[in-house]
């Protein structure tokens, strides 16, 4: 059984993590700063390490010099990302950020480990079958017996051992971050970093800074210089999720990068080489954008080099009831009800329902039903689907048309839901308004507008 020791000052945070680690059959232990856990435990004996990077006394980081052996994944919130990419320059395997949801912990540590096992016992024989070793199958981390899923099982296969650049393309919740870890698990670059941006949810100011990194002095709060989450990926992989909300000036920095493979710091005169494998995602249409100006055509064709599609729930036939198997197996055991199972109806109204928003739509409707359950018996009324989303779905192609659609009639306002308020709103004003502007507008944040647009299929306006 895996050895892993949880450092967390938190006492709610420790105690889901050592249950959840648990119930996947690793041997965990825990302690709530640097200092209890060298006082505690002998750091070496551990197969792995979590440690949170904000601590009393001295910060997580410094666990990576007292057990040099042990591999240390570091977790962070989203304040703290420029943070945890200087540990992982320090020596820290991988970075998670908070809030992180128990799939993503389980696949992170497991990913982890099997990196790692083959250090332990290392042989000359060993290097041979290295793909062997790690099993060589994107089935360990996505599920999918359909053709559909199958061809896309068949064709990471191929494409994760080179160093061509990927594009992927799938609607929301469709598991895109997931194939970009296969891509990078099975590839030579396996036990480099992979660093994952969301592209959408870093704020337009900030994001050439968090990509290409800074020197001190560059811009107005540089009080020191930092490392680009490019940089901290040298070696490894970079998925950045959602590259067409990428703005007009980072698209240019990103396309030197895929030409010339080097970065340059924003502030400063000299340019670095950047050996990184790139792995891109979104759900729009970016050879339509392209037309319309929104996002470069020389960039496009730079990344769509291997496409790979990953086909959303409604297509794939037969996946639907074995993933909410899986679902309800994992939540079952983490809730502690290990024979809960889905009813005849509940599971005819799992296969008719649309899911606008795929897998993760599916993983929240089973979570959800597992707390709401009194006894073993999920029922429909306990999933609680959109009736809408079973009768109509807006196709994927029709939210990438050139010209969005009309806004509503101002005349008839007093007529409008919520949501056609909303698009309303944002139709008639994004030219005018920043991001910022509109979700203070709105009253939401920017990630809930960013959420919004994408259930409603509105592009952003790029700024030129």
């Amino acid at each position: 059984m895996r050895r892993i020791l949880i450092v967390e000052d938190e006492e709610i945070i420790r105690s889901a993590l050592r249950k959840l680690l648990t119930h996947a059959d690793y041997d965990v232990s825990d302690a709530g700063s640097v200092d209890e856990a060298r006082s505690h435990y002998e750091l070496d004996g551990f197969d792995l390490i979590i440690s949170d990077l904000r601590l009393p006394g001295a910060a997580g980081t410094e666990l990576i010099r007292l057990a040099p052996e042990t591999p240390v994944l570091i977790m962070t919130s989203y304040a703290s990302l420029r943070s945890a990419v200087d540990s992982m320059k320090m020596g820290a395997v991988e970075y998670i950020a908070k809030p992180f949801d128990h799939d993503e912990m389980l696949s992170t540590v497991e990913d982890i480990l099997e990196r790692t096992a083959p250090v332990a016992a290392a042989s000359p024989a060993d290097d041979t079958n290295q793909h062997e070793a790690t099993d060589g199958d994107p089935s360990r981390i996505m599920f999918g017996q359909c053709t559909a899923m199958q061809s896309v099982f068949t064709l990471i296969r191929k494409v994760a051992p080179t160093e061509t650049t990927v594009l992927i393309n799938g609607e929301s919740g469709t598991g895109k971050e997931l194939a970009a870890r296969a891509l990078h698990q099975l590839s030579p670059r396996a036990r480099q970093p992979l660093i994952c941006v969301n592209c959408a949810a870093i704020p337009e100011s900030l994001i050439e800074s968090e990509l290409f990194g800074h020197e001190k002095g560059a811009f107005t709060g540089a009080v020191s210089a930092r490392t680009g989450l490019i940089e901290a990926a040298d070696g490894g992989s970079l998925f950045l999720d959602e590259i067409g909300e990428l703005p007009a000036e980072a698209q240019a920095r990103l396309l030197r990068v895929l030409q010339e493979s080097e970065i340059r710091k924003v502030g400063s005169t000299q340019s670095r080489k950047v050996d990184v494998r790139m792995i891109a995602a979104t759900h729009r249409n970016l050879r339509a954008m392209t037309k319309t100006g929104e996002f470069r055509e020389d960039l496009y064709y730079r990344l769509n080099v291997m496409q790979i599609r990953i086909p959303p729930l409604r297509e794939r036939n037969g996946d639907i009831l074995g993933l909410a198997k899986r679902f309800l197996q994992a939540q079952g055991q983490r809730m502690g009800k290990p024979d809960i199972s889905l009813s005849p109806d509940a599971m005819r109204a799992l296969e008719l329902h649309r899911w606008p928003g795929n897998v993760r739509e599916l993983e929240n409707a089973i979570e959800r039903a597992t707390i709401l359950s009194d006894d073993n018996m999920i029922t429909p009324a306990l999933l609680d689907l959109d009736p809408d989303a079973s009768e109509v779905h807006i196709p994927a192609g029709l939210l990438e048309e050139d010209n969005p659609a009309p806004s509503p009639d101002p005349q008839s306002s007093n007529d409008l839901s919520l949501e056609d308020y909303f698009q309303h709103f944002v139709l008639e004003n994004q030219d005018k308004m920043s991001e910022t502007e509109l979700a203070q507008k709105l009253g939401i944040s920017r990630k809930s507008l960013w959420e919004r647009r994408q259930r409603l299929g509105i592009p952003r306006k790029k700024s030129n």
